[in-house]
C-alpha cells in the first residue's frame, strides 16, 4: 500500500515571490527618490537667476504650493507601490514618486537660490487670481482628503488600485491646471520650463492611467 501524497507541492504562480520583490523594490525607489531629489537640488543651483522673485510673487507662491501638492502625490505613489498587484500599477506609481519628487529638488533649491523660506506668509493659491475658487477645504487643485488617504492606505486589491487611479488621476489634473496658470501668469522661463515639464509628464500619465483602468478586473 503506497503512502498518500498529502505534502503540498511548493507554489508555482510566483505569489510568494511578490513581496520580497516588491520590497526591493521599494528600496531602489527610495534610492532613487533620494538621488533624483540631489539631482534636482544641483539642476535649481545650477540654474542662474538674472533676479531672484520675492516672497510673494506668483513663482514664490507656484514652487510652494506646487512642492506641497507633488509631497501628497509621492505619498500616494509610495504606499500603492508598497501592496500593489498589478505590476502596471506599481510602475506608474514608482514613476510618479521618482519624477515628482526629483521637481521637488528643484524647486527646494530655487527657494533657497532666491533666498526665500519653504513657506510663506501668503495663503496658499494666493498667487492665482480667484485663486479661493480652487480651494476645495482649504486643499488645493485635485488634492486627496485625509480621510481618502486612510481609504487608500486601508484598501487591498483591485479595489486599492482603482483608488489610487482614481485619485491619482484627479489629483494630475489639478497639479496641470496650477501648471499651465502659472505659464501665463509668470515671465520667468525656468518656471515656464519646469510647469511645461510637469504638464507633458502628468498628461502622459494620465493616459497610462486610464489604460490601466480599462485593463484591471470588474471587481
Amino acid at each position: 500500500m503506497s503512502a498518500a501524497t498529502t505534502s503540498s507541492a511548493p507554489s508555482t504562480d510566483g505569489s510568494e515571490e511578490v513581496a520580497p520583490r516588491r520590497h526591493l523594490g521599494t528600496l531602489w525607489i527610495a534610492l532613487a527618490i533620494v538621488v533624483g531629489l540631489a539631482l534636482g537640488y544641483t539642476a535649481g543651483l545650477l540654474t542662474p537667476a538674472v533676479t531672484a522673485p520675492g516672497d510673494d510673487s506668483v513663482e514664490a507662491g507656484f514652487v510652494r504650493d506646487m512642492s506641497t501638492h507633488h509631497a501628497q502625490a509621492v505619498e500616494m505613489a509610495m504606499i500603492m507601490h508598497t501592496k500593489a498587484q498589478d505590476e502596471q500599477v506599481a510602475s506608474l506609481a514608482a514613476d510618479i514618486a521618482i519624477t515628482q519628487q526629483g521637481q521637488i529638488g528643484t524647486m527646494s533649491a530655487w527657494l533657497r537660490d532666491w533666498n526665500l523660506n519653504p513657506t510663506g506668509s501668503q495663503p496658499r493659491m494666493a498667487w492665482m487670481p480667484n485663486s479661493q475658487g480652487s480651494l476645495t477645504n482649504g486643499l488645493m487643485p485635485g488634492m486627496a482628503t485625509p480621510e481618502q488617504l486612510t481609504q487608500l492606505r486601508e484598501a487591498t486589491g483591485v479595489e486599492a488600485e482603482k483608488l489610487f487611479l482614481d485619485l491619482m488621476l484627479t489629483h494630475h489634473l489639478g497639479g496641470i491646471h496650477m501648471a499651465e496658470e502659472v505659464v501665463d501668469l509668470s515671465d520667468d522661463k525656468d518656471i515656464d520650463w519646469l510647469a511645461g515639464t510637469m504638464v507633458a509628464s502628468q498628461q502622459r500619465e494620465i493616459q497610462a492611467i486610464q489604460t490601466i483602468k480599462s485593463e484591471l478586473p470588474a471587481n
